[in-house]
């Protein structure tokens, strides 16, 4: 694997990928290691190989615990770039545009629940070894990391990346997958589609119009799984793509090239 080498008392690690919040990391250790990174024991396939994940915040220095087939641990520092966000302030909203009523909250932490546990449905295969590309090009309306704070009040950051197409527009897989959800109508997300990509790593495909999909279906990179939308709390068509490993939101536009490379072909 091209990369850098991290060198410990009792063995190597090795990385590849961008070192920087929203990155995600393709390591390898030797096999029948096992791999600690922030919280989560992490999927380490029979050759040693495995992902990190870097959310929107994650720490400047954080470390992997590696532990050997024998016993032995090493813990490797990374530095990782942090990154500055499009923050934006509003005031002298109403009340009720900013905080739920109880009925609405009840629905908003019952979608969250079907989500979680739609991820937590993690598959071993590296089915991301096919390789990245868009689910579909256009304008883009809405980038990684942005966050509005409303009355004072901080809203959840923006964790995808958003494009701009009319209802209708096909949705490609942007990788080999599996779908672990098809839900036609969550309040902020509209129609929500969720592809399990393997080693726990997933996308979410949000404000869809139609799902072509169903949970448990296997599905290639290139492949029609829905059309754009503009369903759930929005205020246009466009298709919402995220990304994440665990519980680490990250940059869908690190895993593609530029989208002006490939404008066209979608």
């Amino acid at each position: 694997m091209a990369g850098w080498l991290l060198a410990g008392v009792a063995m190597a690690l090795e990385l590849d990928g961008p070192r920087r919040q929203g990155g995600l990391l393709h390591g390898e250790v030797p096999p029948g290691s096992e791999v600690r990174f922030l919280g989560h024991t992490v999927p380490v396939d029979e050759e040693g190989r495995f992902l990190l994940g870097l959310g929107r915040d994650a720490p400047e220095q954080p470390v992997i615990k590696v532990t050997a087939a024998d016993g032995s641990v090493t813990r490797h520092r990374l530095t990782i770039e942090t990154r500055a966000y499009d923050i934006q302030r509003i005031d002298g909203l109403p009340d009720n545009q900013v905080s739920p009523d109880a009925e609405t909250l009840a629905r908003i932490r019952r979608d969250a629940a079907l989500v979680r546990d739609a991820r937590a449905r993690r598959l071993p295969q590296r089915f991301f070894d096919a390789g990245w590309r868009w689910p579909l090009t256009g304008p883009i309306s809405g980038v990684y990391g942005s966050q509005r704070i409303l009355n004072g009040q901080p809203r959840q950051p923006h964790y995808g990346i958003d494009i701009a197409r009319p209802t209708g527009t096909p949705v490609r897989a942007p990788s080999d997958g599996v779908v672990t959800l098809a839900e036609p109508d969550l309040f902020f997300s509209g129609g929500t589609l969720i592809v399990d990509h393997g080693q726990g790593l997933s996308s979410s495909f949000l404000h869809l119009s139609e799902m072509l999909v169903s949970p448990g279906e296997a599905i290639r990179r290139g492949q029609v799984i829905a059309r754009v939308g503009a369903t759930g709390r929005v205020t246009g068509a466009h298709l919402d793509w995220r990304v994440n490993w665990f519980d680490q939101r990250i940059d869908p536009t690190l895993l593609v090239p530029p989208m002006q490379e490939v404008r066209g072909n979608d």
